[in-house]
């Protein structure tokens, strides 16, 4: 499906996007590989992952908040991989309108680009910060996947079509709490903080999030959102996979974070199905229109149905976190 494609990635110099670029280049023969970012060292660093010289690879500088950029760097784009946002909850908190014009501005700003654009398929990042919002950063993702939705409405007679996957943290991110963690044991630190003894997360690796965004690609019509089935972890098991010997000191909940979180509300459950690996939560127009057919084999979740970290049939051992952090190289 890559193959002589032109693929574009906002955010591209981030964790998902460096693995994404990867994936594409050792997988297919892309025409070309666009990476917008703002950071003009990070793309930088990344130019010597990926050198002009053997990868067709193309360095985009600008922002999603800027709308004529956007146009400029939508030409000829045959697929949009949307992972540009500001992502820290407590940053949001304190800088909530900075958060709205990245995060939602932005995001109807790749929407109106792509349409007139005539690029074909739009497959936005999302989060499990955005079932049943607690803090701005969630919020303005919400906001963002019915941006997203709401586009298949009103493409008219062009053929882009929006898509989203969400999913949980990404063990090893930048955004992960293994590499703080192990930063302060290779430090000789004891004691780790934790937020509450009760805290459960959603973990799934760079690995996998890849293969669940081009599957959007691949198989979206449009309108759907994509929730892999993955792991739980407990906090307590974490801290103990990161040293034997670790104790922990509770630091109380930061603003805007929950106890347990969420990929698929009960609201949702309803509109959900079930794809074996995964699940597809259509849109609400999804039964007005013939493309969703597709769907119609697989079963439907039954009123009441939620995918939350606490309820989760799958959990992580000790044994298991240790083994991903080994593999994914955590520093």
């Amino acid at each position: 499906m890559f193959d002589d494609k032109v693929i574009l990635i906002t955010g591209g110099t981030g964790s998902f996007g460096q693995k994404f670029t990867g994936y594409l280049f050792e997988h297919h023969k892309p025409r070309k590989v666009i990476i917008f970012s703002r950071d003009e060292f990070k793309q930088h660093q990344m130019a010597k992952i990926f050198p002009d010289s053997e990868y067709a690879i193309r360095f985009f500088l600008g922002d999603i908040r800027d709308k004529e950029r956007l146009y400029r760097s939508f030409e000829g784009v045959d697929y949009i991989i949307h992972a540009a946002a500001l992502k820290q909850v407590p940053a949001a908190e304190y800088n909530p309108f900075e958060a709205v014009k990245t995060n939602i501005i932005g995001a109807q700003n790749i929407i109106d680009a792509a349409i007139d654009r005539g690029v074909k398929k739009v497959v936005a990042l999302s989060t499990d910060k955005a079932v049943s919002p607690i803090n701005l950063y969630g919020a303005t993702k919400l906001a963002m996947e019915k941006l997203f939705i709401a586009a298949n409405s009103y493409v008219g007679l062009k053929e882009t079509s929006f898509a989203l996957v969400r999913y949980g943290n990404v063990i090893g991110s930048r955004g992960s709490v293994i590499p703080l963690f192990n930063g302060m044991k290779n430090n000789g630190v004891k004691k780790f903080p934790i937020t509450d003894e009760r805290m459960t997360r959603f973990w799934i690796t760079l690995d996998q999030s890849v293969s669940l965004v081009a599957y959007a690609v691949a198989e979206s019509v449009g309108g759907e959102v994509y929730v892999p089935k993955i792991p739980s972890m407990r906090i307590l098991d974490l801290i103990n996979a990161i040293s034997d010997d670790a104790q922990y000191e509770v630091v109380g909940i930061r603003p805007g974070e929950k106890i347990h979180e969420s990929l698929v509300s009960e609201d949702d459950g309803r509109n959900t199905v079930d794809l074996k690996d995964k699940y597809v939560i259509l849109p609400p127009f999804a039964n007005g229109g013939n493309k969703y057919h597709r769907y119609t084999k697989f079963p439907r979740m039954t009123d009441g149905f939620s995918y939350r970290s606490d309820n989760n049939v799958k959990w992580l051992t000790v044994k298991e976190i240790e083994q991903f952090i080994e593999e994914c190289e955590c520093e």
